[in-house]
């Protein structure tokens, strides 16, 4: 799979959130946040939830995966 460089790290950490939290919060798990975080590939559906979790809108998504 190809990396795709994105601010969920930085941007989860600046909300003092862990892994963890985020990964109950979105309704996925702690493997597939990290995943993403490290610049894997995701599907559309999970970007959503990541967004929605974090306090986002779908509109902000380019904030979170430029």
């Amino acid at each position: 799979m190809a990396k795709k460089e994105n601010n969920l790290l930085k941007i989860r950490e600046s909300l003092l959130m862990s892994r963890a939290e985020l990964a109950r919060k979105a309704g996925l798990s702690a493997l597939t946040i990290d995943r993403v975080e490290k610049g894997m590939e995701c599907r559309m559906d999970t970007m959503r939830k990541i967004l929605l979790a974090l306090g986002f809108t779908i509109s902000d998504k380019k904030k979170v995966f430029p």
